[in-house]
């Protein structure tokens, strides 16, 4: 191992290299060189994908290869995530019954209508009280009422957002994100709460679908069909929401982005309940696309840099805090209410 491109000395006092050299220590690997970043994001990655790996265990190793060493494939973690999230979830569809998900689907759909509409209200006068400008607090209100990410990349063209508007409502959602998929199950678990009400809560209160899953499949699979199934439902209301945007700020002729994968995932779950030949494959879909999740959430995860998380502001993000708090608290409330 030698440093690839020494700047200084080391003083022989110091145990370690500062931070800066570190990063640029290389070595030899079946003839291509590589950097100690790569070995360590390759090694995070790995660890994922053993049976010691989980959600939250991915998004914080990716976390911690980004704070530390940064990322070093930031074009292709952007390429692959996305990709990878629509696939999982396409998968998922192979461990749930058509029946049982159109219950769910039924049992959600008020709570879905409701805190979309308040949400986007909620989110327009804090914005205004805070004095945020007006399409980042809207980016920031789709992020939180529909599916974090997915809706902030689909409405962001229709008002014609700037890259720093975008980069803003991103990095405040997926810092929640972060702390949703550590949090929700703690509170699950301390209120007692059914796989019922957990699955619900997730998918009512959690922003993006990677988070949702991934929290709901740490407390148990019944939750996982339950918040998948409503989240995705829920996903479909980018649709609405893009036109009532392009009405609102006055872009008319945008194209929508829709969100196609999640008639994959209506279509694996048919595939699922209604043809038995596939039934013992399809637990190994399943195991796969469980896998294909926690790769995402490293990759989330290892895309925090510090210049993100330096990006999104204080008063955006304590938008997004106050919008999640409420959503997170009402939502919880009506739950534990109404919800067996």
């Amino acid at each position: 191992m030698k440093l690839a491109h020494p700047s200084r000395p080391v003083a022989s006092s110091r145990i370690f290299p500062d931070a800066a050299a570190l990063r640029q220590w290389s070595f030899p690997l079946f003839g291509r060189r590589l950097t100690l970043p790569m070995l360590v994001f390759g090694l995070a990655l790995l660890l994922c994908l053993t049976p010691w790996g989980s959600p939250p265990l991915a998004l914080a190793l990716g976390l911690v290869v980004a704070l530390i060493f940064g990322n070093p494939f930031p074009a292709q973690s952007r390429q692959y995530t996305s990709k990878l999230l629509q696939y999982s979830v396409v998968g998922l569809g192979f461990g749930m019954n058509a029946q049982q998900a159109l219950q769910a689907g039924r049992e959600g759909i008020l709570f879905t209508v409701a805190s979309i509409f308040g949400t986007l209200v909620l989110g327009f006068l804090v914005g205004r009280w805070l004095k945020i400008d007006r399409k980042t607090a809207h980016l920031i209100s789709c992020g939180t009422a529909i599916c974090g990410g997915s809706a902030i990349a689909a409405v962001g063209p229709v008002v014609k957002a700037e890259e720093s508007q975008m980069s803003v409502a991103l990095g405040t959602v997926f810092v929640l994100n972060s702390v949703a998929l550590f949090l929700f199950p703690a509170v699950g678990h301390w209120l007692q709460m059914t796989q019922n009400q957990f699955g619900l809560w997730c998918a009512i209160a959690i922003h993006d679908t990677s988070s949702v899953v991934g929290a709901a499949s740490h407390y148990g699979d019944q939750a996982l069909q339950i918040a998948t199934t409503v989240k995705l439902a829920r996903a479909l209301w980018i649709i609405p929401v893009s036109l009532g945007t392009a009405l609102l700020f006055k872009t008319p002729g945008t194209k929508l982005k829709l969100p196609y994968f999640i008639l994959g995932f209506v279509g694996a779950m048919l595939l699922n309940t209604y043809v038995p030949a596939l039934h013992p494959l399809a637990p190994f879909i399943v195991t796969v696309a469980k896998l294909g999740l926690t790769v995402t959430l490293f990759l989330i995860g290892a895309g925090l840099s510090a210049r993100v998380l330096r990006s999104v502001g204080v008063r955006p993000f304590v938008q997004g805090v106050l919008l999640w708090a409420v959503i997170s608290t009402v939502s919880l409330w009506v739950i534990l209410h109404a919800v067996a």
